[in-house]
Formats: C-alpha cells, sequence, structure tokens
C-alpha cells in the first residue's frame, strides 16, 4: 500500500509524554465495545470523519517525536505506533466498504480509505522519517534482531515509495498512486455493479435445484402467439433471469444439462464487466510509469525484487518448469474429458468447449467414485464446519474458541459471529469475526481482513489481533438447512490458515505482525491448512449429517480425495496460467501498447489445454490483479511450500500437538520478524528452497509425489 503500512506495523509503548493517553486509548477499545469492530468512535457513519481525524493527529504528534532524533529504539517504536493508528483505519474502511449493509456506513469509509490514503502520502515523503529512519539502520548498538528488520523494511519501503527521487519525479509518483487507489476502486466496484446477465426460455433449462438463486421473468412464447387466438395471459412463458457474478456462474457450469445456457453464461460472465478493460489499461500503464521512474524495467521487477523470488525471470523460469512439468498430465485429462463428452453426447466430431469443463468433469467424479454433491454437503452443515476449527485450535494449540456477545453497534449484521481465541495457560490470544453468509451488496468472495495488528505495548501487555474471516455461502448460519459443498469447506480453511497467521502472531512490531510477511510467503499458511479439509482424521471430528448426527463415512471421504485427483493437473495448470498472465500484464513487453485480451487469450492458447473463446475478456474480473499486481505466482509458491511442510511435519499425525507447537513456534507466531527462508527451513529442515538466478524457489518434488508426477526438476542447487 505505501511505505508505513508495508503489510501493517506493531510497537512497543513509547516512554515519553503522550504514551498515557494513547494507552488509555486501546483500554477503550477493549473495555468499550460499543461502536464498529470494538472502536467506540464508529457508533455511527459519521465515526469514521473521526477515527481518520484521530489518527492524523496521533500521527502528527509522534512525527513531531522522531524528529527531534531520540533513541534509535525509541525511533522504531514510534514508528510503528504511527503506523498502528493508520492500518486501523484503512483495514477497518476496507471491511466496511466490502460487507457493510448500510450504504452510509460504506460511503463513509470511502471517504476515510480516500484521506488517510492521502495522509499516507505524506507520511511516506516525509523527511524526517526517512532521515530518522537511516540513522537507525545504521545504528550498531540497536539490540533486537526484530528492530533491525524493521528499520530494513521502512528505509526499503521509503524508498520503494521515491523519497530518494528529485521533487518533480516524487510528486509525480504520488499523483500516480493516488490514480492507481481511484482504478483499483473502480474495477472493483465494476465487477460489483455489472455482473451481467441472461435470460433463459423456458424455465425448465435450469435445473431445478438452482431455481431459487434466479429472478423468475415471462415472455412471450412465439410458438404458442402463432398457433393461438387466446389472450396473452395464456401465452406467456416463464424463464429465469441469470445473474452470471462468479459463484452463480459457477452453478450454471457445473449443474446446466443444456450447452447453449453453459455457453450463454460463460460468454456473459466472461465478458463483463466491459468498462474495465480501459480501467485495467489505465492500471498498467500507471504502474508501469512508477517502475520506469524508479529505475526498473517493468513493474513486475519493481514488484518481485523485495520477494524471495527476487526478479521477474527467477518466477518466470519457475512458472515455466512447472507448465511444462504439468503438461503431459493435463493434456491426457483434457483428452479425457473430451472423450467423455463424445460418449455422452453421441457427437464423435463435436469439440470441447471451455463451458464444458465444469460439468463434465463433474459428471465424471460422479460416475467414477458414485459422488453426489449433495449427499457429500448433508455432512457439512455450517455450524458443524465452524466446530471443525474449534476442533483444529483445540488439537493442534491447545487453545480454545469462545463464544463473545457482540455488543450494541459492534457489528455490522445479525449474522455475525465474535470468537476469541483462548488458551489455559496464556489467556485470550485474540479476536475472530465470522462473516460467512451470502447477502446482496456483500464482497462477492471469501477473505481474511486484518481489523488489528499484534504488536507489544509493554514487558507486561500486548494488543491483541482482530480479524475477520468474510465469506459468501448460501444460506443462514440460524438455519438449519445452510449446508456447504465440499469445495467451501476447503475455503473456509484456508481462509482459517490465514486467520491464525495473524492471531498467533507474536511479535513487537505490528509491522510484522501476522501475514504481514512477504508476498511469496504469505499464502502458505492458508495453502496448509486445506490439507486438514481433506483428511479423514480430521473430518470425521467434526463432520456429521445433518438430520441423523451420522459420522461422515471413511469410503466417502476416500471417493471425494479420489475425485479431487482425477483433473488436479488441469487445476494446477489454471493457476499457472492465472499466474503467466499477472507477470505478462505487468511485465515489461507491456511497455509496448498491447490488448490485454489478446494477451491473455495467446497465453491461454500456448499454456493451457483448452482454447479461448473470442469476445470474452475474463481478465476483467481478476481482481487479484489489484492487490497481488505481479504477485499472484505466490499462491504456486505457498503450494509447493505447503505440499513439504504437510509431508515432513503433518501427515504421520495432523492434529497432534507436537505438530501444532511446531507451526506456531517455528512459524505463525513469528510472521513476517524474521527471514522467510530461515522460517521455512526451520519448519521443515533443509531441502524445502532451491537457489536460482539470485532468488528462492519451491522446491517442487513434494507436490510431484502428490501428484503422481515423474519430473520434477532436481538440477538446481538446494539450500
Amino acid at each position: 500500500m505505501l511505505t508505513l503500512v508495508r503489510r501493517a506495523t506493531s510497537s512497543l509503548r513509547l516512554r515519553f509524554l503522550h504514551n498515557q493517553c494513547n494507552l488509555e486509548r486501546i483500554r477503550s477499545h477493549r473495555l468499550h465495545t460499543s461502536g464498529l469492530y470494538g472502536f467506540d468512535l464508529l457508533k455511527t457513519p459519521k465515526g469514521f470523519q473521526r477515527f481518520v481525524d484521530e489518527a492524523i493527529e496521533r500521527s502528527s504528534e509522534l512525527v513531531t517525536y522522531i524528529s527531534g532524533m531520540p533513541s534509535s529504539a525509541e525511533i522504531i517504536r514510534a514508528m510503528d505506533e504511527i503506523s498502528d493508528a493508520v492500518c486501523s483505519v484503512v483495514d477497518s474502511a476496507e471491511l466496511c466498504r466490502h460487507t457493510h449493509p448500510d450504504r452510509e456506513f460504506v460511503e463513509e469509509a470511502n471517504k476515510a480509505s480516500m484521506r488517510i490514503n492521502e495522509y499516507l502520502h505524506y507520511l511516506n515523503t516525509n523527511h524526517s522519517l526517512y532521515h530518522a529512519v537511516m540513522k537507525v539502520e545504521k545504528d550498531p548498538n540497536l539490540l533486537s534482531k526484530e528492530a533491525k528488520r524493521a528499520a530494513h523494511y521502512l528505509r526499503v519501503d521509503f524508498e520503494k515509495g521515491g523519497i530518494h527521487l528529485a521533487a518533480d519525479k516524487l510528486d509525480r509518483v504520488n499523483q500516480l498512486h493516488v490514480d492507481i487507489a481511484h482504478l483499483c476502486r473502480e474495477f472493483s466496484e465494476n465487477i460489483i455493479t455489472d455482473p451481467g446477465s441472461v435470460d433463459i426460455f423456458p424455465a425448465s433449462r435450469i435445473p431445478k435445484h438452482l431455481h431459487h438463486l434466479f429472478k423468475p421473468i415471462y415472455g412471450l412464447n412465439s410458438s404458442t402467439l402463432r398457433g393461438s387466438s387466446g389472450s396473452r395471459d395464456n401465452i406467456k412463458e416463464k424463464g429465469f433471469q441469470i445473474t452470471t457474478e462468479p459463484g452463480t456462474l459457477s452453478s450454471i457450469l457445473q449443474w446446466a444439462s443444456d450447452a447453449e445456457v453453459r455457453k450463454m453464461a460463460y460468454i456473459q460472465g466472461n465478458s463483463v464487466p466491459h468498462a474495465n478493460l480501459a480501467v485495467l489499461d489505465k492500471l498498467i500503464a500507471a504502474r508501469h510509469e512508477i517502475a520506469q521512474i524508479m529505475g526498473y524495467k517493468s513493474y513486475a521487477e519493481f514488484a518481485v525484487r523485495p520477494n524471495m523470488a527476487s526478479s521477474p525471470e527467477v518466477v518466470m523460469s519457475f512458472l515455466f518448469e512447472m507448465s511444462k512439468m504439468i503438461r503431459p498430465k493435463a493434456d491426457e485429462e483434457f483428452k479425457a474429458i473430451r472423450d467423455f463428452k463424445k460418449a455422452r453426447t453421441g457427437q464423435i466430431c463435436e469439440d470441447l468447449e471451455p463451458w464444458d469443463e465444469a460439468y463434465f468433469t463433474g459428471m465424471m467424479k460422479s460416475s467414477a467414485y458414485n459422488l453426489d454433491s449433495s449427499v457429500v454437503a448433508s455432512y457439512f452443515p455450517l455450524h458443524q464446519c465452524i466446530e471443525g476449527l474449534k476442533v483444529l485450535v483445540e488439537s493442534l494449540f491447545g487453545a480454545t474458541f469462545r463464544s463473545i456477545p457482540l455488543a450494541p453497534g459492534e457489528s455490522w449484521h445479525p449474522d455475525v459471529l465474535k470468537m476469541s481465541l483462548h488458551h489455559p495457560e496464556e489467556g485470550d490470544l485474540g479476536y475472530l469475526y465470522l462473516d460467512l453468509c451470502s447477502r446482496k451488496d456483500k464482497y462477492p468472495g471469501c477473505a481474511h481482513f486484518a481489523i488489528k495488528g499484534g504488536r507489544r505495548l509493554s514487558e507486561t501487555e500486548y494488543q491483541l489481533p482482530v480479524v475477520a474471516l468474510v465469506c459468501n455461502f448460501a444460506g443462514s448460519r440460524s438455519s438449519s438447512s445452510a449446508k456447504l459443498n465440499h469445495w467451501e469447506v476447503e475455503t473456509l480453511f484456508h481462509e482459517f490458515g490465514h486467520a491464525l497467521h495473524s492471531l498467533l502472531s507474536r511479535t513487537d512490531y505490528q509491522h510484522f505482525s501476522g501475514t504481514r510477511v512477504v508476498l511469496d510467503l504469505a499464502e502458505t499458511p492458508s495453502n496448509l491448512f486445506e490439507y486438514y479439509a481433506w483428511d479423514y482424521r480430521v473430518l470425521r471430528k467434526f463432520a456429521r449429517h445433518y438430520s441423523t448426527g451420522e459420522v461422515i463415512p471413511e469410503k466417502l471421504v476416500e471417493s471425494m480425495q479420489g475425485a479431487r485427483k482425477m483433473f488436479a493437473a488441469t487445476d494446477l495448470q489454471r493457476q499457472i496460467f492465472y499466474a503467466l498472465i499477472d507477470q505478462t500484464l505487468f511485465g515489461e513487453q507491456l511497455s509496448r501498447q498491447r490488448d490485454t485480451t489478446s494477451v491473455v487469450a495467446d497465453l491461454k492458447r500456448q499454456y493451457t489445454s483448452w482454447k479461448h473463446v473470442e469476445g470474452t475478456h475474463w481478465q476483467t474480473r481478476f481482481n487479484h490483479l489489484l492487490n497481488y499486481g505481479a504477485g499472484y505466482y505466490s499462491y504456486l509458491y505457498a503450494k509447493c511450500f505447503a505440499a513439504t511442510i504437510w509431508k515432513k511435519l503433518c501427515q504421520e499425525d495432523p492434529l497432534s500437538l507436537a505438530t501444532g507447537t511446531a507451526l506456531r513456534t517455528k512459524f505463525l507466531e513469528h510472521g513476517g520478524a524474521k527471514d522467510p527462508a530461515d522460517l521455512l527451513t526451520d519448519l521443515v529442515g533443509d531441502g524445502i528452497l532451491q537457489s536460482r538466478d539470485g532468488g528462492i524457489v519451491p522446491d517442487l518434488t513434494s507436490l510431484c509425489d502428490e501428484m503422481k508426477l515423474e519430473e520434477c526438476g532436481q538440477e538446481h542447487v538446494v539450500l
């Protein structure tokens, strides 16, 4: 985001005049939880204005203090407290914008977000702060390794913001950052406001179990009209208007037997919002200009440099290696799907289309393993899945989730739950909000939102992390009909991995709290916890039939696991394709004018087994281009890291306290306070990383073994 909020912050308590005032504010946040997210100022939408005012006032006090050049330790603490104050506004506004049903709250959160981002540009171009940080980094007497690391990354982030540039160039960089923030917001809002729709007649073309998802519509039946002289009421035909937002589109592509319905939904869903074509062009151009001003060949180089990979060349070589490794098996899977379609339709010459994939792979999985998705879902009522999260923390960490009553005004919707993660010896470790069910105008995906980062306030006091998990599952938590498909269970566990990273973090500085790590490490805990959603030893602890209470049968789980592996290469190839899109759009070659749709089409033809459908522009819905610009490859890094961690540490006894202790003490609690390579090797030993051209890539062996691939690229030096 910007220098001081580099994935957020933390801080030791400042020992100077204003400290007591700040500590009282923190205590007030804890004890008088009558505003949104427990912030007393957020009792009303207008409270966001004062929330920003106080953050700016407090930060300005700290800027003045730092300008007086106190000790190195106090400079770092003060810098971190600035970041904590600002991040509280940024993170709260972001969560509110995506989830609050009250438009006035959303509008005020938008205003707060823009104001605080403008202030952040001031902070990130403040030379007094920059000089103070440079002084600290050179101080040989700074005792804490974490403080030294904080000083280094603060200095790097200041320079990443362009503070070392000439005034005219810095002004241009600042304006570009403002423009990018507006473009990202416009891109996201377009996805919500223009989801696309198609009208389907007659209603019988849509599977009955999906009817509740769509708006009934009525139109004239032309064939009846030609042969009837009756009234118009007798010739109206019922149909459905399908809104092609991602979740609904996925349901149609999986369940609609009518190929024309699937085709119409696929094309429409992958052709909106059209306005984002221009927005994306502007975003690419703005980021490229920033990179050039900063002395980089491309935005990809600018973005990847601080990460483990260190350069786009290392990322691309990693992606090409994975693509080559997976292609033969992906092609075999494609041929199997095509042959299955021909056998089912009787059309020998018919080709396999992109809108066929979900439908026919679903049928193939059901046929091979006698799977019925409704039967699977019957073992995953939402309340039982929440119990599954409780099982994980109790078994692995000896902790419990305790339900906490929400104070008036603290919640943004009646469905929201609040829990504390409590350890019998350590007390509360952090707080978790759960907002899991879909509703109108809510963020359409699933995500982990930080609200407050952890940080050490004194030798005896710690600011506990506060996070929210936001998902879009159908139904209400209070309804017995709320059941999850297994892919939704996997998604819940994925996001829970992020939450645990935040809740178990115990860094001195908020700047390194939880998920505030280098980008190509951030998705590792979330990918690791996906494994828990597939392991029968875990599932039998909580997956019970919604009406009978029967534990999920082991044979059913084995069938689910078998079905999962049927098209694993196709799934992985898709993720490689997404990462290649991300790297290419923000890469050096985009310095020339290029049509993003043609770039995506070329990459799909070259690196997947599937064709591109002319007229579609899927990238206009790929919102990972915003926050993960040139960083989507990190999901594949995480997939490899997680495969190795699971195999070496968790697979033998995934729920043991010993496994959990290792995960917590060697990895999760350190957040970004330690070098990522050290974290990974401390956790599972040598062999998890490989050096390549000055960067680091994951070892592919565990993932190859898991997918039963034979070529694993062993020619690189193992660290």
